[in-house]
C-alpha cells in the first residue's frame, strides 16, 4: 500500500476559513523548525513573532495572537503534505511536522467504559490473545453490561467495587476506570511526537496492538485549555497486559505518539463544548485488504475533559512549557483479522486515518519502531537552531 498521502482538502477542518490553525514545519532554508499559521492553502511562517508553539499557547489569548500575526509564506499546504513521507521527500523543500514542541505529551487512559473493559480483559490475559474472547464475556457479565452512566467516584460506583472485589474481579484498571483518580501518564519525550503523513511506530516485540483515536487538548501552564487537534495513542495491548508496570514499554516507542495535522486554538467559533460534542472517527485500511471504520463520541466520556486537566494540572504538579492530553478513546480493537477470538492487532503497511470534521485528519502509515525515521532532534537542537537564527531575544 502506498505511503498515506493527503490532500490539502482531505487534511483540514471542513470550516478551515474560520478555523485558527497552527503548526510546525521543517524549513530547510531556516535550518530549522518553522512555526505556520494555515491562511488559505497557504502556510505563513509566524516564527519572529512566535519562536515556538509553546509560546503561543502561553499568550493570554492565543487565538487572537495568531489572527495578528504576520510573516512570509514558507510553501502551500498541499506541497508541504507532498514532501512530508521521507520515502518521498526532498530535504531542499519544507515538510510537515508534529505541530507542538515543548509541550509535555500526557494522555489520559480508560476514560470510556468500553477501553476500561478491554484492559481488564489484557490484564486477565495476561497479553495472552488466545483467552481474550472467553473473558470479554466474563468481566462484562460481572459489571452488568453497560457503565455509560456510571460517574467515576461516585457511590453507586463504590458500591460497584464493593461488589467487583467480593467476586474476585477487581482490577487496577476497575479503579482508575469507576474510582475517583483518572489514569494519567506520560505518553512520550518533548519533541518526539510526529505528525500527519509519516510513519507511526508499533515495537517489533509486540504481536498484539492497535491505534487509538483520541482528541488531544492543549494546555497553558496556568491550566488554561486553549486548542485541541487528533492524536493516535499507539498502544502495545500485549506488553500492558503482562503488566501494568510495563506502560511505559506498552505507550512509549519511536514514532508512537502522533498528533496533528494542526493545533486548532479556541475562540468564538471554536470552543471546549465543541470538543465535548466531538465525534473522532477512525478508518484503517490495511496490505492484506482488511478495513476497519470506527467511531469515539466524546459524549460518551466518564470524565468532563476539565476534570481531567484538573487532575492532571495544579498546585500539586506544575507545567512550566504547558502540556498537551490525550484524552482517551471508545475504540475497542475486538473485531478479528484474522483468527476467530484474537481480535484486531496491526500489520506493517496499515494506512490509519483519525479524522473530525472541525479538527481535520491525521493520517499516518504503521511501521516497526526500530526502522521508522529516527528521532533526533531534541531540545538542545531546537534552541541551538533559533539561537543561530536570532530568535532567542530575551
Amino acid at each position: 500500500m502506498e505511503h498515506p498521502y493527503t490532500t490539502a482538502e482531505a487534511t483540514l477542518p471542513d470550516d478551515a476559513a474560520a478555523a485558527l490553525l497552527v503548526g510546525r514545519v521543517w524549513d530547510p532554508a531556516a535550518g530549522g523548525p518553522s512555526v505556520v499559521a494555515v491562511r488559505g492553502t497557504d502556510l505563513v511562517d509566524v516564527t519572529e513573532t512566535f519562536p515556538t508553539v509553546r509560546e503561543l499557547t502561553e499568550h493570554d489569548d492565543p487565538a487572537a495572537a495568531l489572527a495578528a500575526a504576520d510573516g512570509p509564506v514558507v510553501a502551500a499546504l498541499a506541497e508541504t503534505l507532498a514532501n512530508t513521507a521521507p520515502s518521498q521527500r526532498d530535504r531542499g523543500q519544507p515538510w510537515l511536522l508534529s505541530p507542538i514542541d515543548l509541550h509535555v505529551v500526557k494522555a489520559a487512559g480508560v476514560t470510556f467504559p468500553v477501553s476500561m473493559i478491554e484492559r481488564v480483559i489484557e490484564e486477565r490475559a495476561g497479553g495472552d490473545q488466545d483467552q481474550a474472547a472467553a473473558i470479554r464475556a466474563d468481566v462484562i457479565a460481572a459489571v452488568g453490561g453497560s457503565l455509560a452512566d456510571l460517574v467515576p467516584g461516585s457511590p453507586e460506583a463504590m458500591r460497584l467495587k464493593e461488589l467487583l472485589v467480593a467476586r474476585g474481579l477487581w482490577s487496577q484498571y476497575l479503579e482508575v476506570g469507576i474510582g475517583p483518580d483518572a489514569e494519567l501518564f506520560t505518553k512520550a519525550p518533548v519533541l518526539s511526537s510526529v505528525g500527519t503523513g509519516v510513519d507511526v511506530g508499533v515495537a517489533s516485540a509486540s504481536s498484539w496492538n492497535n491505534p487509538e483515536p483520541e482528541l488531544v487538548l492543549a494546555v497553558s501552564s496556568r491550566g488554561a485549555i486553549v486548542g485541541a487537534t487528533l492524536g493516535n495513542d499507539v498502544n502495545l495491548r500485549d506488553v500492558e497486559g503482562r503488566s501494568a508496570l510495563l506502560l511505559g514499554k506498552a505507550k512509549d516507542n519511536n514514532a508512537s505518539a502522533a498528533v496533528g495535522p494542526f493545533l486548532r486554538l479556541f475562540d468564538d467559533a471554536y470552543s471546549l463544548d465543541d470538543v465535548r460534542g466531538a465525534v473522532v472517527t477512525l478508518d484503517l485500511d490495511g496490505p492484506d485488504g482488511f478495513a476497519l471504520s470506527a467511531t469515539s463520541p466524546l459524549a460518551e466520556i466518564s470524565r468532563d475533559p476539565t476534570e481531567l486537566v484538573g487532575q492532571a494540572i495544579g498546585a500539586h504538579h506544575r507545567y512550566p512549557d504547558g502540556f498537551v492530553l490525550y484524552l482517551g478513546t471508545l475504540f475497542a480493537p475486538v473485531v478479528d483479522r484474522g483468527e476467530a477470538g484474537h481480535g484486531f492487532t496491526h500489520e506493517v503497511g496499515d494506512v490509519v486515518r483519525i479524522s473530525e470534521p472541525r479538527l481535520g485528519c491525521l493520517a499516518n502509515r504503521v511501521d516497526r519502531s526500530e526502522v521508522v525515521e529516527p528521532w533526533e532532534f531534541g531540545i538542545a537542537d531546537l534552541f541551538a537552531s533559533l539561537a543561530r537564527r536570532g530568535l532567542l531575544g530575551g
